[in-house]
């Protein structure tokens, strides 16, 4: 399809599993990146509830929408047992900026805003991440993935709905 033939990317890469590394991290990065440009787009300061809310939201907004538009590429983010947890340092603050990590980042301001209590703060991440992954696999290659638009839409949002509500 791009015109060269299938073995040409083996130039560049020792094997299949680092070639798999390398397209599991680029889709890790551009999950990254839309999770930070959802974030970004929260008005608020660090700490107020409603926008610590909304920015853990938006991490789970932009999760949602790069499976729904990127099948191939979140499919292939999770090819690799633990490609998820290697943390993706931004070059200006250091932070961790990989996806497991921007949802920890969204938790902790919600312990910092008082929503979230410190006590229950330890792995609360898995269980939400799994939730919001959940409902990507189903709606996304799963047995929801032929569902109306706007079933779907309303299926993500009640997912959404269901973490913010638990997290009190």
């Amino acid at each position: 399809m791009v015109g060269v033939v299938p073995n040409a990317a083996y130039r560049h890469f020792a094997d299949r599993d680092q070639l798999l590394a390398a397209v599991c991290t680029a889709a890790m990065g551009e999950l990254a990146d839309r999770m930070a440009e959802g974030v970004a787009r929260v008005r608020g300061k660090h700490g107020d509830p409603a926008a610590a809310r909304e920015r853990l939201g938006a991490v789970g907004i932009a999760y949602l929408e790069f499976a729904r538009e990127e099948p191939g590429l979140f499919a292939t983010a999770f090819a690799l047992p633990h490609q998820h947890a290697y943390g993706v340092p931004d070059g200006e603050t250091g932070q961790d900026r990989s996806p497991l990590g921007q949802l920890r980042a969204a938790l902790d301001e919600l312990v910092d805003a008082g929503v979230l209590d410190r006590r229950r703060r330890e792995g609360i991440e898995y269980p939400i991440w799994s939730t919001v992954h959940g409902m990507a696999v189903l709606t996304g290659q799963g047995p929801l993935r032929d569902v109306p638009d706007a079933s779907r839409h309303h299926l993500e949002e009640l997912a959404l709905i269901f973490i913010n509500e638990n997290l009190a």
